[in-house]
């Protein structure tokens, strides 16, 4: 039956719908979660956790300095670790080979790498573990037909950009081992985003199985507060982004001071560099108040959201996690305090790091119980 029959047009009257009719209009109950579907939803979740801790381990990784310390990017044999002196002493002798060692830990000792080595070998191993606990169940549940075609394909994709991702990591360690004995800040930020990109596929499948958007009777979609939503994730993934150039060139070690940043809103040096765009990757006062300027964005819109959401007709589950959002918020911006007043000790940094991605999975979940009646 076409749209035109139920709403009057110029050339033809309105139609009186029966009740039966209307009923017939109205949306259907809310998707019960299936026993097939749950399953496949609590693995996803389980995945999220594991990526959320490699993005932690990454980050005391990148912290304790320890990114450059195994030098050959081996993807099966690598799994091994040394088992012999002999082993040792040969990974040891190839990082003496890199600038890392001759510029700066030239007076390094055989057990000091040892103590960097476990932490870069432990990220690794930590990406080969999510990519079997990724592809063993995906193909269970794929071979179980406990998912359909098009989240299998969509399944598979997400396990592709896993192996991108461990790709993307090599290219940033290369990046140290030529000349300069940093990372470039470009790859360190292309792969923390990667990250999150696949954190957010997850994420955002497993809600979608748990979930399942609807439309609440004789109540229409909020499409302003959705668009509000997104608004909120889009600052949030510019802090992301800005939050990896601040580590790439280690820019939370200078500006110490909160709420101002020695003194002034906005640093007086902040584009000393020419050509002026250098100054947006390279100068630690514009990178720094870059990440800061999305803190303090978010800081007036996700308690206008927050607001606008009480004072909305929106479900329980959209009030509750708008507030969680709120919550986490505060606690992310104590915690970036913190870091940058305490110059930056690992244990307050990996935390900071951690706050990121619960901040992000509270924008997402706020987001997803919106998309209820769109």
């Amino acid at each position: 039956m076409r749209l035109f029959q139920f709403f009057p047009s110029p050339r033809m009257p309105a139609v009186i719908a029966s009740p039966a009719s209307t009923a017939a209009l109205r949306p259907s109950a809310p998707t019960q979660v299936t026993p097939s579907t749950r399953p496949v939803a609590l693995w996803l979740l389980a995945c999220c956790v594991m990526v959320l801790l490699m993005i932690v381990v990454g980050g005391v990784t990148r912290l304790t300095h320890s990114g450059l310390s195994i030098t050959e990017w081996k993807p099966l044999v690598g799994t091994l670790p040394p088992l012999s002196a002999a082993d040792w002493q040969e990974l040891f002798d190839k990082y003496k080979l890199t600038p890392e060692f001759k510029l700066v830990n030239h007076a390094m000792t055989l057990d000091e790498f040892k103590g960097i080595f476990w932490w870069e070998y432990f990220h690794r191993l930590l990406g080969r573990l999510i990519g079997v606990v990724f592809l063993l169940p995906l193909l269970w549940f794929w071979a179980t037909r406990r998912i359909g075609r098009a989240l299998g394909w969509r399944l598979l994709g997400i396990f592709i950009l896993g192996g991108l991702q461990g790709v993307m990591g090599w290219y940033m360690v290369k990046s140290g081992l030529v000349d300069n004995p940093r990372v470039s800040q470009f790859r360190l930020t292309a792969h923390l985003s990667l990250a999150f990109v696949i954190f957010a596929a997850m994420f955002w499948t497993a809600l979608g199985l748990l979930h399942a958007p609807r439309r609440l009777p004789d109540t229409l979609p909020d499409r302003p507060l959705a668009r509000m939503g997104w608004w909120v994730t889009g600052i949030i993934c510019y802090m992301i982004v800005t939050g990896g150039f601040v580590a790439g060139i280690r820019a939370g070690l200078s500006y110490n001071t909160f709420p101002l940043m020695n003194g002034h809103f906005f640093p007086p040096e902040s584009f000393l560099l020419d050509p002026l765009w250098r100054n947006f990757f390279w100068n630690m006062a514009t990178v720094q108040f870059d990440h800061r300027l999305g803190a303090w964005i978010l800081a007036f819109l996700v308690p206008a959201f927050w607001v606008r959401t009480l004072l909305r007709s929106v479900d329980a589950r959209t009030r509750r996690n708008v507030g969680l959002l709120m919550a986490m918020l505060v606690v992310q911006i104590a915690l970036g305090a913190a870091t940058v007043l305490m110059r930056m000790p690992i244990w307050v940094a990996a935390l900071h790091q951690l706050g990121a991605v619960l901040l992000f999975a509270a924008a997402l979940n706020a987001n997803h119980a919106l998309r209820r009646g769109i």
